[in-house]
């Protein structure tokens, strides 16, 4: 039987060994669920592309450990993030757009094939787009994970700093995303706590300066925080610090804690695939925001913007990256 297949194989045409190989390989593989993921294989689903996507280790990304979003257009009385983000894999499904729990680990993104492999699976597609996401940085504290998303702890002053109007929160850092969520957490809360382990912060020096002197922007130097504390309801009502030169333990009431330490981008298995900045970013061509320098490969989301961070910014990359795939593949056939 082998035989008979292989001697068929050979007597076909090139054009039509072509259309074979497209027959048990995907067109539009998309890695990543969250906002810029499944708006990608909305589009692609849209456009009859039948998108495979992977789905990861957090199937819903970021948004699905928050208790309410406000700010993303459509919901004028606001939506919870794991709602939202199950309208949108439905909506994606809805279309044609096909699911795999996997985690990708090596790719091979040269030559017409792109070939993705996890721990005991291997996937081949003609585009890829890349939508994995930024994992924040956390303080790594007792209860601080037992707190986050929705409960006190937070890692996005923009997405919930309204939630804290009139009450006193913490911010956590020290470079420039802490000043900038600083301050514009004073456009809500009555007072911030800057809490930074060192005597100096190490944000630009107009930032800095912006920090320091404003008037609801109280800076803790010298300090760590060594417990998230919890109310009788298990929300935040205070952390637990020290100061790392005296030693002295002290308590902060506060019904927020902002971490701002940074965030990793979730690309490591395109370490030497795809070019990254050095803090492991996707470097997009110019004049783009997700066309890579490998043809056939985008990116989108957090794991390419490291400046705006939002539910809506990725998923306006997420719809690029899908037309530029579709466009990419009606330019190939």
């Amino acid at each position: 039987m082998l035989m008979i297949f292989a001697r068929r194989i050979f007597s076909l045409g090139l054009a039509q060994i072509s259309f074979l190989l497209r027959c048990i390989m995907e067109d539009v593989l998309i890695l990543g669920t969250g906002c810029a993921g499944l708006t990608a294989a909305i589009y692609a689903a849209r456009s009859n592309l039948q998108p495979l996507v992977i789905e990861g280790v957090q199937p819903g990304g970021q948004l699905t450990t928050t208790s309410e979003v406000e700010n993303f257009p459509g919901f004028p009385e606001g939506v919870d993030g794991f709602e939202l983000m199950d309208r949108l894999r439905k909506q994606a499904a809805k279309f044609g757009t096909r699911f795999q729990s996997d985690l990708i680990e090596r790719v091979e993104l040269n030559g017409p094939v792109k070939v993705l492999h996890s721990k005991t699976q291997k996937y081949e597609a003609r585009t890829v787009i890349v939508a994995t996401g930024a994992s924040p940085k956390m303080i790594g504290v007792p209860g601080e994970m037992e707190m986050f998303g929705g409960r006190g702890v937070t890692t996005c002053a923009t997405c919930d700093g309204a939630f804290y109007r009139g009450m006193e929160v913490a911010v956590v850092g020290g470079g420039d995303s802490a000043c900038e969520e600083a301050l514009f957490l004073t456009r809500f809360c009555s007072k911030i706590y800057l809490i930074h382990r060192r005597d100096k912060l190490r944000a630009s020096d107009i930032m800095a300066k912006r920090t320091v002197e404003h008037p609801k922007i109280q800076m803790v130097w010298d300090t760590v925080v060594e417990r998230v504390l919890a109310d009788d309801k298990g929300h935040v009502r205070g952390v637990a610090i020290k100061n790392n030169k005296t030693g002295a333990a002290s308590e902060l009431a506060i019904k927020g804690v902002f971490v701002a330490i940074g965030h990793h981008p979730n690309t490591q298995a395109f370490v030497g695939a795809l070019p990254l900045d050095e803090l492991g970013y996707f470097i997009t061509e110019a004049h783009s925001q997700v066309r890579t320098k490998v043809p056939g490969v985008f990116v989108a989301g957090d794991c390419a913007d490291h400046v705006f961070r939002q539910a809506i910014t990725a998923a306006g990359m997420g719809c690029q990256a899908a037309i530029e795939a579709e466009r990419w593949l009606a330019e190939h056939e």
